[in-house]
């Protein structure tokens, strides 16, 4: 008995020191990324201040304050350089404001200074000849980590440029920062244990959204002028309503990226621009969509830009509704619909309302069960060696709860739980074979509705003012208004139209939601205190008319600023 107890006793003692040997060496991996990001941010200072000692005289605000457009004719023309434009935007990265407040960025990329010269000696300038543009973390550049905030992926460099980046450098952009993210990119908290939280450069107490939170971050606080970011639930859209910016979610295919097994299923992961105004979206997706984009993936639909629908000013019937009917959003976000509904009236569009259906459904029978099909376990697989952010405990401990357990809270807890959707699941191939195609069923009765309407386009809420840090994770499917169009794989874009106002906030202290339960009070927690933040529209079209989706964008946004 003494010699089993002695065994036990080891064998414990033994487990002990290897979980302890392992979580030492998870910390050594993440203290050396962190290192290598802070010895980058070093370089980048450094060649700034050369920079800055060959070239005393340059007007920083004045080019950091020019539009995408005006900057890209300014190049273009060569009033100004490529080496003036870039190390400007690196000057303002390096500053404490962008980078030190928000923590917005992952990586800076020293290569740029390489393409830099290679632009310089273009014959040729591309639509993005000079712009410095900044990517979201896992978007493939050669000699850099895509992480995920994963320590699994720390110790593997990516080999190759993505075809989106080299189509980038062929335009001439140049490619200079990497920008941080959730861990495994399933939160619209920006934040994981390698690199830390994001902040909002509007409000250190608010989170930038996400999964684009980096980007987010770094083009509202004016360190970017154009980034790309990726959307499978609102990860573009999200980051844009609460950072102020204009944001595009494509069709998926038409910008396609190969990415990893969680973002490989039926609602699919989309890539798309960030800007602050619509024509720089529109002249970001013109850029991509070319024959240089085409020959590298030929899996992208050969459909170039067509400008002719983006420049057209042909009345629009508009499709509008305020509110899903799943999870209502504070009364800021329902005034911008309504106000931006009249403002298109006004200027001769046509008004119909639109009800978009069986909400609930979607979030918890397609969108979420899409994810969790097999309880949560490849999700869960991400985190093998992994210290989970705190952001995530809630749904990775859902994840963990036995499937008997699951079922018997589904059925005690489905009144109440809007996560319900997290214990859902497909039991076997015939039954998920079966949930791909209620996917499939699913839209084609809304694009059915659409039709039956005769609508060109649709305006509608977004998620929104900016949250206060931690409550991202309480709130999973408040991000429904977002989450609809990636199960449709319709573009969708965000426009900021006003600011968060005296009298929101009063009518915000009378909101119960929907029915005044634990969410709609977390939500009301969540959005309070926002006043003179951005308040932002969603607008959509059907598959592959990104250029009509533009349009409608660059029309609301015109006529919110003529306010």
């Amino acid at each position: 008995t003494s010699a089993a107890l002695t065994l036990l006793g080891s064998s414990v003692a033994a487990l002990v020191v290897w979980k302890w040997l392992g979580k030492k060496k998870i910390q050594k991996k993440m203290e050396e990324a962190r290192r290598s990001r802070d010895e980058g941010m070093k370089k980048m200072a450094k060649a700034v201040q050369q920079f800055r000692e060959q070239v005393p005289s340059v007007q920083t605000d004045a080019i950091l304050s020019l539009p995408l457009l005006e900057l890209t004719a300014r190049l273009q023309e060569g009033s100004l350089s490529p080496r003036t434009v870039l190390y400007t935007y690196l000057e303002k990265v390096s500053a404490l404001e962008v980078t030190q407040q928000t923590n917005c960025l992952r990586h800076f990329i020293p290569e740029c200074e390489e393409q830099l010269q290679e632009v310089e000696g273009h014959k040729e300038k591309g639509l993005l000849y000079g712009i410095p543009v900044s990517i979201k973390d896992h978007i493939g550049h050669k000699g850099h980590l895509a992480t995920c905030g994963l320590v699994q992926c720390l110790g593997t460099l990516v080999e190759e440029d993505s075809v989106l980046v080299k189509v980038l450098k062929r335009q001439g952009a140049i490619p200079f920062a990497m920008t941080n993210v959730p861990q495994s990119l399933f939160s619209y908290e920006c934040s994981n244990p390698i690199f830390g939280q994001t902040l909002n450069p509007l409000n250190a107490q608010r989170g930038p959204g996400g999964s684009s939170g980096g980007e987010g971050a770094l083009i509202a606080g004016g360190g970017s002028i154009l980034g790309i970011g990726s959307d499978v639930g609102g990860s573009i859209r999200l980051p844009s309503s609460f950072c102020g910016l204009c944001g595009l979610k494509p069709t998926a295919q038409r910008l396609r990226w190969r990415g990893c097994l969680l973002l490989s299923h039926p609602v699919p992961c989309a890539l798309g621009p960030m800007a602050r105004d619509v024509d720089s979206l529109a002249l970001c997706m013109k850029a991509l969509l070319c024959q240089e984009m085409f020959q590298l993936d030929p899996t992208v639909p050969p459909i170039p830009f067509n400008e002719e629908v983006y420049s057209s000013s042909t009345p629009l019937r508009v499709g509008y509704y305020d509110t899903d009917g799943y999870f209502p959003l504070p009364p800021c976000m329902r005034r911008a619909v309504r106000e931006t509904r009249r403002a298109l009236q006004a200027a001769g569009h046509q008004l119909v309302l639109f009800s978009p259906p069986r909400i609930p459904y979607v979030m918890t029978e397609l969108f979420m069960k899409t994810f969790f099909a097999d309880g949560g376990r490849t999700w869960l697989d991400v985190f093998t060696g992994n210290i989970v952010d705190p952001g995530l405990k809630p749904q990775v401990n859902s994840c963990k709860i036995p499937r008997l357990v699951k079922k018997l809270l589904a059925l005690l807890l489905k009144p109440l739980l809007k996560d319900v959707a997290m214990i859902s699941t497909c039991r076997s191939v015939k039954e998920m074979w079966n949930h791909h195609h209620q996917i499939q069923v699913y839209r084609s009765q809304f694009i059915s509705q659409w039709k039956e309407l005769q609508l060109d386009v649709v305006l509608c809420p977004v998620l929104g003012p900016a949250f206060t840090t931690g409550y991202p994770r309480k709130l999973l499917t408040a991000i429904s208004s977002t989450m609809l169009y990636n199960v449709l794989n319709f573009p969708a874009g965000v426009v900021p139209v006003s600011t968060v106002t005296e009298a929101d906030e009063e009518e915000l202290k009378l909101y119960k939601g929907c029915c005044d339960d634990p969410w709609d009070r977390t939500l009301k927690q969540a959005v309070s205190g926002a006043v003179g933040l951005p308040v932002a529209v969603q607008c959509v079209a059907l598959p592959w008319q990104e250029e009509l989706c533009l349009r409608f964008m660059k029309e609301v946004e015109t006529l919110s600023r003529a306010k």
